[in-house]
């Protein structure tokens, strides 16, 4: 990420936070299909990601486009990403994937469901390799993705967990699915002042232990945070914990292959 999009982000991310809550479902599913619709478009994309293009008149191809089909709010934030200053393209698309998701999380009455939805989801295509294909594979049509998602979703999940889902199935931009719902239930929780720990062991942990864990890791990072947990027989013990891009691997699988390492050094 360049510093353009640092600063970009920061400040988008900013102004979104300062609207008080005041976006919607509707909001969320719109920005995400205006960012599909962006990506479609390679002339589209290049005019309102070219820093040296008038902050105006990439305004005002935002409002022509998309002012009769999109909620005024939905049509401000696609402005203010337009307006902003850009390292690539694929960050600009980033940022409006970004902020469908952080608005989707706002709409919910609680965003840990979503978080735990994902989750879950994400669990499911982890541990099928069928689905994970069905879902990542790049020779698979979209639509076939998205009915997919539907029925394994729709009536099951929250609106926003399905839009969610969806969005990362139709524009996955080179991505892998897993890492996409994870990176997406991070969003998510940091919306609502979380973090998320993806706490990976050989079998299920105890509730009493995941609390007392959950209450530790909270501690270190000095924020709220909620744990989710991933079985993987493969670890053979102990631990394997993430929250974002750290990494705290106490594995018993983790500590043969540094023996490995050791011996074959």
């Amino acid at each position: 990420m360049g510093s353009a999009t640092r600063e970009a982000i920061a400040g988008v991310r900013a102004r979104l936070a300062g609207q008080g809550g005041g976006t919607t479902l509707a909001t969320g599913e719109q920005l995400l299909l205006a960012g599909r619709v962006i990506g479609e478009s390679s002339a589209l994309l290049s005019l309102l990601a070219d820093p040296s293009a008038d902050q105006a008149s990439k305004a005002g191809v935002v409002s022509e486009l998309f002012g009769s089909k999109l909620d005024a709010e939905a049509v401000r934030i696609l402005s203010d990403v337009a307006a902003s200053r850009w390292s690539s393209h694929d960050d600009l698309l980033e940022a409006v994937e970004e902020l469908g998701f952080r608005v989707l999380a706002d709409s919910a009455t609680d965003a840990e469901s979503i978080e735990a939805e994902l989750a879950r989801f994400g669990e499911a295509v982890s541990t099928s390799d069928e689905l994970e294909l069905a879902l990542g594979s790049k020779l698979g049509a979209v639509d076939a993705k998205l009915a997919l998602v539907n029925a394994l979703l729709k009536g099951k999940a929250s609106a926003q967990t399905l839009a969610i889902v969806q969005q990362l199935v139709a524009q996955p931009r080179g991505r892998r699915i897993g890492e996409l719902l994870r990176v997406a239930a991070n969003i998510v929780a940091d919306q609502a002042g979380k973090s998320i720990a993806t706490v990976t062991s050989a079998t299920p942990i105890a509730p009493a232990q995941l609390e007392r864990l959950e209450k530790g890791l909270s501690s270190l990072y000095g924020r709220a945070l909620s744990v989710n947990q991933q079985i993987d027989p493969a670890l053979i013990g102990g631990l394997r914990i993430q929250v974002g891009d750290d990494v705290i691997d106490g594995s018993v699988s983790a500590r043969i292959n540094d023996l490995r390492l050791q011996l074959a050094g």
